[in-house]
């Protein structure tokens, strides 16, 4: 089953192309990484797919519903973290929790479970009296995922949610991301580091707002004979005259 589709999805700002007649299929239960440099497009593509932003032209549709002719309704089936996640800093963990709660319609009645098994795969159960504004910045990711999560959505969107967060709490953010896989959760993730990308299933190179290549991390590896996804990245952004210096924009 398609999860994500999108079709000649384009967006413009003035003279300025964001993205690019973007063409790209996500399976169910499939991990995407929306590969590129600062500026590439892929915050405004996670807009566009979540009805946060009307396209310019082309069409999309997330998990069977158009997104914009059908943007209400696709809410209920989505959840989207975007790079600064509004968290409340003088509420505690739960609290924040439970406003979500509150703005996704979650019945009162399955909260304490839902919350009950977030607080627990995320690891913070333990803090779930602690003020947001007194995590580290890995705990507030997991707790900007957990209110993602509180209402069980079919596809996940998490633009750049490890930015600038520790190498460890990473490891352990996508730890979560695996464990959700299994529940068959479509996850569109949008990031920089290409030592993420690798975790992926596929991963779609963007730059300019144009999709240069999308396949898997091994498939993208060998068509360029490089020993590393950075490696190949760079070498298919240069070919490309996109940028002039590759490795000072997108980070390892």
């Amino acid at each position: 089953m398609i999860s994500i589709k999108t079709s000649n999805l384009t967006r413009t700002f003035g003279s300025n192309t964001a993205v690019d007649k973007l063409t790209i299929e996500i399976g169910e239960g499939e991990i995407f990484g929306l590969v590129g440099p600062d500026g590439a497009g892929k915050t405004t593509t996670m807009r566009l797919l979540t009805g946060i932003l009307d396209p310019s032209g082309g069409e999309a549709w997330v998990h069977g519903k158009h997104v914009v002719k059908d943007s209400e309704s696709l809410k209920d089936d989505i959840g989207y973290m975007s790079q600064r996640f509004g968290l409340y800093e003088d509420l505690t963990v739960i609290e924040n929790i439970n406003f979500y709660a509150d703005i996704y319609g979650v019945p009162r009645g399955e909260r304490k479970g839902r919350i009950d098994k977030l607080l627990g795969f995320s690891g913070l159960a333990p803090f779930a009296k602690r003020y947001a504004g007194k995590l580290s910045g890995g705990m507030k990711q997991k707790l900007g995922l957990a209110c993602a999560l509180i209402h069980t959505p079919k596809v996940l969107f998490l633009d750049e949610p490890t930015n600038g967060v520790d190498p460890v709490s990473r490891r352990d953010f996508w730890g979560i991301l695996y464990e959700m896989l299994k529940e068959k959760v479509t996850i569109l993730i949008s990031t920089s580091y290409l030592d993420e990308a690798e975790r992926c299933r596929r991963v779609g190179l963007i730059d300019k707002g144009r999709l240069l290549r999308c396949d898997t991390p091994a498939a993208i590896k060998a068509e360029q004979g490089a020993k590393t996804l950075e490696e190949a990245f760079i070498r298919i952004i240069t070919q490309q005259g996109q940028i002039t210096n590759p490795l000072s924009q997108i980070p390892t």
